[in-house]
């Protein structure tokens, strides 16, 4: 059995469109996260056994920085020639990934994920998926998920 650790990231470049976010690797290789990114504030709690990828772009939104958080099907090498980086968490375990961004794992095989964008000063993205789906996050401010419900009563 193989040991997996933490592998850092490297700058990948990042296109945001209509349908998705497409990431392009320190390899030139593209993956492309489909869907409109559903916007959340505070703390997204991932379903049990799902894979957990966080994005979080540079300010101008071309470039960032993805890590997989408790991959143990990537080999390292794969990860250090594509850029895409590593955290492993174990069950009570909180690592803040990014500054403003913290993943952890409260047990029972979930990923938890908190982040504030104006301390990231970027967007910050979570993808989670297995082989039958896939769910595209946003971390938004409060007061903009509240933006559609501004009111004076």
């Amino acid at each position: 059995m193989s040991a997996h650790t933490d592998v850092p990231p490297s700058t990948v470049g990042v296109d945001l469109v209509e349908s998705g976010v497409e990431v392009e690797y320190v390899d030139g290789r593209k993956t492309f996260y489909r869907g409109v990114p559903e916007p959340v504030t505070g703390t997204l709690t991932t379903p049990p056994k799902k894979e957990t990828h966080i994005l979080v772009t540079d300010p101008t939104e071309t470039e960032g920085v993805l890590l997989y958080v408790n991959d143990l099907k990537t080999h390292d090498d794969i990860l250090d020639s594509t850029g895409v980086g590593r955290v492993i968490l174990d069950d009570g375990e909180t690592e803040e990934i990014f500054p403003g961004v913290t993943a952890s794992r409260p047990g029972g095989m979930r990923t938890e994920v908190a982040a504030d964008p104006e301390v990231a000063r970027g967007r910050v993205f979570v993808f989670v998926e297995d082989d039958w789906s896939e769910q595209s996050y946003e971390f938004v401010r409060a007061d903009e998920d509240d933006a559609d419900d501004s009111g004076d009563g």
